[in-house]
């Protein structure tokens, strides 16, 4: 695989992507990672394009060899009184306001942002597949968000939480449609398909 380059910039610079946005449970979850312009490594691409055992061993090396790293999270009540979009970007801000290290440029994955502390940033659409540090936050991020929804799943197993991760698949919308809809579901997401009736109380 062609290694990608590292960053966009020659500034400090960090890389920022989110996890969770088309879920329908679950927190939205966010990284921002600043890397040495010279790292490296030939696995680390788009987490999506990732097995779940690679982007588990990526996650310590990219913890350990950043200049700096900060995940954070946005709840469901968060994203349910601002909207999805606005939770996302929230969470990014969050990630980068935790990072040890100021950036001097924010290199955003996707095409929508909002400024922040008027440090500099480009949107890059799928940046995560073409910057090694917009790569390494979209592993932290679905990584810690994975570790998030695999804890719940403990606690509400029939929503299938530890395969699904909280996506709108057959065996969740089944658990939902069984039981209902639980404390951690966002419940201005179309849950069910039109067809079928949503019993709201919280199981």
């Amino acid at each position: 695989m062609k290694q990608l380059p590292t960053q966009h910039t020659q500034l400090v610079e960090a890389g920022t992507d989110e996890a969770g946005r088309g879920c329908l449970a679950g927190p939205v979850t966010a990284a921002a990672v600043i890397l040495p312009q010279d790292f490296t490594h030939p696995l680390l691409n788009d987490s999506k394009k990732l097995t779940t055992k690679q982007r588990d061993a990526l996650r310590p090396i990219i913890e350990q060899e950043a200049i700096a790293f900060s995940v954070a999270h946005c709840s469901v009540v968060e994203i349910e009184e601002i909207n999805i979009l606005n939770a996302s970007i929230k969470a990014m801000h969050k990630a980068i306001e935790g990072l040890s290290k100021q950036p001097e440029f924010i290199a955003v994955d996707g095409n929508r942002f909002h400024n922040f502390k008027k440090i500099p940033h480009e949107c890059i659409i799928k940046g995560d597949g073409r910057y090694l540090n917009i790569a390494a936050a979209s592993v932290l991020a679905k990584t810690y968000r994975d570790d998030v929804m695999m804890a719940l799943d403990l606690e509400y197993p029939q929503y299938h939480w530890k395969s699904n991760k909280g996506y709108p698949t057959k065996s969740h919308r089944e658990g939902i449609l069984k039981t209902g809809v639980s404390p951690h579901h966002r419940k201005t997401f179309r849950l069910l398909p039109e067809q079928l009736e949503i019993d709201f109380r919280v199981s």
